[in-house]
């Protein structure tokens, strides 16, 4: 299965609990300590990217550990 990972990035405090969760896709920024979504295209601030079967687990934990609850998750073939 492949899924869309969606971020919302201007509403991130910099909190790294998704960069703790799943650090291949995650990563804290030095320019404003916000997180950044590796390999992410951005369109109006909204960060999306591909992730496969084997990143689902920990990307789940990012959005789940989330404080601010701006990391989505949406299946998008099976």
């Amino acid at each position: 299965m492949s899924y869309t990972l969606i971020r919302y990035r201007a509403k991130c405090i910099g909190c790294n609990a998704c960069a703790e969760a799943a650090p291949s896709r995650w990563r804290i920024s030095r320019k404003d300590g916000k997180c950044s979504l590796v390999g992410a295209e951005s369109k109006n601030g909204i960060f999306t990217t591909k992730i496969q079967d084997q990143e689902y687990d920990e990307n789940r934990r990012a959005a789940d550990n989330c404080p601010v609850h701006i990391i989505q998750i949406h299946q998008t073939s099976k």
